[in-house]
């Protein structure tokens, strides 16, 4: 069975633990690049981390972009979202899909 982690401060990942996603606190994008690099190696399927990191770790995420596993998904943290989840979201959309079906305001059928 595929496994499903979240790296980032104790305070954003803490209470995810009770649905089962195993939490790697990191206090620094040094060290949350080594829990990423240890996580992909034991077979986790998604791996979120927080915002906050990263970041500050965009050349390590984008070396999972292209790889079947593990999904690497920045997501908010406790101090807030900063827009870089759901950037990738909108890249990641339009390559698949090769339009942007997220963002697209002013589009559409009007009612």
């Amino acid at each position: 069975m595929y496994k499903i982690g979240i790296i980032g401060d104790l305070d954003s990942i803490l209470g995810l633990q009770s649905f089962g996603v195993a939490v790697h606190p990191a206090d620094s994008p040094a060290e949350a690049v080594r829990i990423l690099h240890e996580l992909a190696e034991e077979g986790y399927a998604v791996i979120y981390i927080v915002e906050d990191l990263a970041v500050q770790m965009t050349a390590e995420i984008a070396g999972y972009a292209y790889r079947p596993l593990p999904a690497v998904v920045p997501v908010p943290g406790i101090s807030g979202n900063l827009g870089f989840g759901m950037g990738n979201m909108k890249t990641w959309v339009e390559k698949a899909i090769g339009a942007d079906i997220l963002f697209n305001e002013g589009r559409g059928a009007k009612t």
